[in-house]
């Protein structure tokens, strides 16, 4: 219970007399539940009753009344405590009846007690009208989606403000530009609730309705906590409609998008890459991490990087020691060039300096009064608050509200906001921030890595989310050619979209490994090693790795979004790093890799497996097997057969520039 009021009353206008209102005094209530956001009011003397709930049906002509089938009160009429605890379990296992409303009448049953209770999801709000000011008591309006409004709610000990500023922390609220006194509900998530939208965006299926309605929620919250609601959303009561057989998912989700084919048989190249034998995946083993020492032989007097490759590879196969990433990742991440000297580091992050205050002061100077009539900036720092009180707090760098991490994470990305003011803030974007900041210390620094982190990741927070569509397909295909019977199950289960990996990909498995693990899983996929879009094969190695369990288990659609989000903070970050190389080898080894495999790892000179069963090219030549910066720099590597190569070490290369 994040928010209680004793006091408000509903006048009924049922009393004796025509011109006088029955006041109904009841207690309103703002919860937290699980991943909902729950309003309830209900009469003093109801409060406990779970038998009979009022809420606005989804067209207003009517009311629904909640009640228990007699099966139901059969079974837990008697034992059933009578709590909120209870009364949210009830949502699951009610039946619904319209109930005769006239006038706003209230509505007296037997025993005499009056059923004006009523509770809504903050999902399913669309506005909140007021009272004018020095009009009697305070008063709320509530208007649901459809339109459907709820009877008024008075304020006769205090006025509604307490309230106002709780929803507020759950939902951005703006003043209608027509109507001071009405305040509209925006969309905390607009991006990612427009994707969604365009994913599952067939009202006859009645498809995960509650991802639509707030998909940052249930993406980043705990998946296995909506399973069941999400499991049941397919079982409509038309029989023609249940369960579409599998087959139809991934024709399903391509209507939806436009150029989205996942998983489907019938698709060209798809029954190639069934076909072919990657063979056994090589044994690799990892090193240590780059220590200081190393860092510095590799560097000349003037501060350059000697051998840049070689010093990427080193990270890749070891990551680095913490010491080393305050300096190490600016590398990593374009923030320095990799060819310059110490002198024109200091000289650029001088400039930089100025440049980020100047746009901090850009925000800072505004006024209340000018970002009140700058609704996207105001919608931008709402989010923004909302989003860094939800850092993971397992770092001692960030513990406590009033922490200088914290507060510092909110400057640097209002500070983006000015930066990009387009594309602005969605949510996730701090999970992201956190750990750079973390490293750096500073927040000039971390502030620009952040940039340039954002400068590989931005496709995943645009509106049209066209990055997240484009890696679940690539993802899709590097599956299906690692193991195309795993596929096929996923598919039978309704999950061949691999839906599940959504937060994994959207912010790079932030969510998925503690704090420190993290930081080495970041520092070794920008070395940009072995191949591009490395981070897909991270994802194949974990999915392969819980193959075995999902498949003997007989998992369903259900169990395994559940046995997915539950593998957070338990997966063991070398072993997947360690299988996901061997992945890369895997493919990078084959001779006929398919030739969508090769652009989606960006491996050029590969022997492409053609549509046909030949095994050639139309012009009948076979292309030489790959060879990568990668493979040409010495690695120690445990094979199959358990001997072990080493490749020559490459000459000195030309320095990089930063992206």
């Amino acid at each position: 219970v994040v928010y209680e009021q004793e006091g408000v009353f509903i006048h009924s206008s049922c009393g004796k007399n025509d011109d006088q209102d029955s006041l109904i005094a009841g207690i309103l209530r703002v919860l937290e539940k699980e991943n909902e956001v729950i309003v309830d009011w209900r009469p003093l003397d109801d409060t406990l009753d779970t038998s009979n709930i009022l809420c606005a049906g989804k067209d207003s002509s009517s009311v629904v009344e909640w009640t228990q089938t007699p099966k139901e009160k059969c079974s837990r009429g008697a034992d059933r405590p009578s709590s909120y605890e209870a009364e949210w379990d009830m949502v699951t296992t009610v039946s619904f009846k319209k109930k005769p409303h006239s006038n706003g009448d209230a509505t007296t049953h037997a025993n005499g007690e009056s059923k004006w209770s009523f509770l809504f999801s903050l999902t399913d709000l669309k506005s909140i009208k007021q009272n004018k000011e020095g009009m009697g008591w305070s008063y709320l309006v509530f208007c649901l989606k459809d339109d459907v409004k709820l009877p008024a709610l008075h304020f006769h000990h205090g006025d509604s403000r307490l309230l106002i500023e709780c929803l507020e922390k759950h939902v951005v609220l703006n003043e209608s530009p027509q109507d001071k006194r009405m305040l509209l509900v925006n969309s905390q998530n607009k991006s990612l609730s427009q994707s969604f939208e365009n994913l599952f965006d067939e009202p006859s299926y009645g498809l995960l309705q509650k991802l639509k309605k707030d998909p940052y929620t249930v993406t980043m919250g705990r998946f296995s906590k909506v399973t069941n609601y999400i499991f049941d959303s397919f079982r409509l009561s038309d029989p023609s409609t249940q369960r579409r057989p599998p087959s139809e998912m991934a024709d399903f989700l391509n209507d939806a998008i436009p150029g989205l084919k996942i998983n489907q048989q019938e698709e060209p190249g798809f029954e190639v890459i069934t076909r072919i034998d990657l063979g056994k995946q090589p044994e690799v083993s990892r090193r240590e991490p780059v220590s200081t020492e190393e860092w510095a032989k590799n560097m000349d007097s003037e501060g350059r990087i000697l051998n840049v490759d070689y010093i990427k590879h080193l990270i890749f196969k070891g990551g680095l020691c913490h010491t080393l990433r305050k300096e190490a990742w600016k590398f990593l991440l374009g923030y320095f060039p990799w060819n310059s000297t110490k002198e024109e580091r200091a000289n650029l992050q001088k400039r930089k300096t100025d440049e980020y205050f100047r746009m901090k002061l850009q925000w800072k100077s505004v006024s209340e009064e000018q970002e009140k009539r700058n609704s996207r900036l105001r919608d931008y720092r709402s989010l923004i608050e909302k989003d860094v009180n939800r850092t993971d707090r397992t770092n001692k760098f960030y513990e406590g509200e009033d922490n200088p991490g914290l507060i510092l994470l909110h400057d640097i990305l209002m500070t983006y906001c000015m930066y990009d003011f387009d594309l602005g803030y969605v949510q996730g974007m701090s999970d992201l921030l956190s750990p750079l900041l973390y490293v750096m210390e500073n927040e000039v620094d971390a502030f620009w890595c952040f940039v340039s982190y954002m400068d590989q990741m931005h496709q995943n927070f645009e509106e049209q989310m066209q990055g997240m569509k484009t890696q679940l397909i690539q993802l899709s295909t590097l599956l299906r050619l690692l193991d195309s019977g795993f596929c096929s199950y996923l598919e039978s289960q309704d999950s061949g979209y691999l839906y599940f990996c959504f937060r994994w990909l959207l912010i790079r498995f932030k969510r998925e490994f503690s704090f420190q693990d993290i930081l080495r899983l970041w520092e070794v996929m920008w070395t940009e090693l072995p191949c591009q879009n490395f981070h897909l094969l991270l994802c194949c190695a974990i999915l392969e790795s819980e193959k075995q369990q999902i498949m003997d288990k007989h998992y369903g659609f259900n169990e395994i979004l559940k046995h997915i989000n539950e593998l957070s903070m338990k997966i063991d970050v070398e072993y997947i790093l360690c299988k996901a190389e061997a992945i890369s080898m895997q493919m990078m080894n084959c001779k006929e890799l398919p030739q969508a495999v090769s652009e989606i790892l960006g491996i050029e000179g590969t022997s492409v497996a053609p549509d046909s069963d030949t095994g050639e090219d139309e012009s009948g030549a076979v292309l030489s097997c790959p060879t990568s910066l990668y493979q040409s720099i010495p690695t120690s590597v445990t094979a199959a057969n358990g001997t072990r190569d080493s490749t020559q070490q490459m000459s000195e290369t030309q320095s990089l520039t930063p992206a």
